[in-house]
């Protein structure tokens, strides 16, 4: 056994992110990325709120009084409050329910659905003013963008969702500085944060709810590995290389690159290219969904015409949306509808839309849709500019021998093509309109589009504590 008197060693990784963590601070950000993360989180509230018109929200609520919750912390859209991790589970379950939210497309994580969740607790037990709580958020997406991008895709391919296995890391060191920790103890609470990553992506196997519970449970669970690297439990020095850490672990293979992520680490500002969604679908089916409806658009054909249907991507998708393909022709459930590419891309040639009515039953089960489905393949095109952006197109095959083929190099929402505000406002309203009125959707837009003027989060806490239209 090692003598009690030897330090553990601080690897560099480790020690590298909690020393520019602990160090940014608000003038350090340009004002672009402020403007966007603002546009960011207020889509994540948006999609929090659409998400309590559904039952897999109500039934994750109903859990917390299972085991008994009690405490201070707000749930997004519910009066009673409850304890703090398990607001932060909640609001992250919440935001990604609808796999509506943004995504960091180098890295695949949709990075704002745990960390804003985290930051946000806290923020509202402490009564931090509203750039404290940007300023955690916008730390957390950073590293988790980061750390994500290290793995190329590796994450997925072996089974791990890669916001679930990422997510905790940003927001356990964003934590530890709003908890007022130190450089070791944000290198603390990274080592014990490895503990608690997790993230399986069984739930394609079935379309089963076990992703929409992987941001809120690396917000969580960040709060805890946080909580105890800021007391002085002992974690791994180095949570990311070795023989045992992150990368070894969750995507073997992947270098440490120290040096790299140091670099970049809030200098080159990953969050200006999270993509906001146009779609409440897999963002690996966005840019099919795109070309279907341009070429439903340009070519008026009808669907007796259509022979065949070819969806473009880059192989590495297929996993996730198009294997097996008999199955993601046939999806079981809403959320297995969001995952097949087929499905998307059929909707969007029958229906000229793609909204989250398109998800309900009687839409998934439309024999229109179902039919053309049947006739969907899908192949790999070396166009794409997979994962630097997720790129798609369609191909049809017409009856009379006709070709009609769009691709789109960069898919709409991603960095070169960003949603600007006046579009995310159009998404906001929608959402919200599920579940809450007008006039309060408008008032929480209007806070959240100014969360740096707030003093403090009170008066934003007590408009996201909005009561819904739907039971609990």
């Amino acid at each position: 056994m090692q003598p009690s008197h030897v330090k553990h060693q601080i690897a560099p990784l480790s020690q590298a992110i909690a020393a520019r963590a602990l160090a940014l601070n608000m003038n350090d950000v340009p004002q672009d990325v402020w403007d966007y993360l603002k546009l960011c989180l207020a889509d994540a509230v948006g999609i929090a709120f659409a998400s309590r018109h559904y039952d897999f929200a109500a039934k994750s609520l109903q859990s917390l009084d299972v085991l008994g919750s009690q405490g201070s912390a707000s749930i997004i859209g519910q009066a009673r409050t409850v304890a703090l991790r398990d607001a932060a589970l909640m609001n992250g379950l919440l935001i990604h329910g609808l796999d509506y939210d943004d995504t960091h497309m180098a890295s695949v994580v949709h990075c704002s659905a745990s960390a804003f969740p985290a930051a946000l607790a806290l923020a509202e037990q402490q009564q931090l003013s509203g750039q404290n709580l940007l300023l955690a958020t916008l730390i957390a997406i950073e590293i988790d963008a980061l750390l994500g991008m290290q793995a190329g895709g590796v994450f997925q391919q072996v089974g791990f969702h890669p916001t679930g296995v990422v997510g905790v890391f940003g927001a356990a060191v964003a934590a530890a500085r709003l908890l007022g920790g130190d450089e070791a103890a944000a290198v603390r609470s990274q080592g014990v944060a490895l503990s608690l990553s997790s993230g399986s992506m069984a739930f394609l196997d079935d379309g089963s709810w076990t992703k929409r519970l992987h941001p809120g449970w690396a917000a969580s669970a960040a709060l805890q590995a946080a909580s105890l690297g800021v007391s002085g439990f002992e974690g791994p020095g180095e949570a990311y290389g070795g023989r045992y850490g992150f990368y070894s672990l969750y995507a073997p293979g992947t270098a440490v690159e120290t040096e790299t992520i140091s670099a970049q680490l809030f200098t080159d500002w990953a969050l200006r290219t999270v993509a906001i969604k146009p779609y409440p679908i897999c963002h690996f089916n966005h840019a099919p969904v795109d070309a279907a409806l341009f070429l439903r658009e340009q070519h008026r054909v009808s669907m007796e015409e259509i022979e065949s249907v070819t969806a473009l991507l880059d192989e590495r998708q297929f996993g996730v949306v198009a294997d097996p393909i008999e199955s993601k022709r046939v999806p079981q459930s809403e959320y297995d509808a969001k995952f097949s590419v087929p499905y998307a891309v059929a909707t969007a040639l029958v229906k000229g839309r793609f909204g989250l009515a398109e998800l309900e039953d009687a839409a998934r089960l439309n024999s229109d849709v179902l039919a053309l489905a049947q006739r969907i393949h899908c192949e790999h095109d070396a166009r794409s500019c997979y994962p630097d952006a997720f790129s798609g197109g369609v191909r049809i095959n017409t009856k009379d021998g006709r070709v009609l083929a769009h691709f789109e190099e960069i898919n709409r929402g991603a960095a070169g093509r960003l949603l600007g505000a006046e579009q995310v406002y159009e998404k906001f309203m929608a959402n919200c309109a599920l579940t809450i009125s007008t006039e309060r959707a408008e008032a929480l837009w209007e806070s959240l589009q100014r969360m740096d003027e707030l003093e403090d989060v009170t008066a934003l806490m007590a408009l996201l504590r909005t009561e819904t239209n739907k039971a609990n």
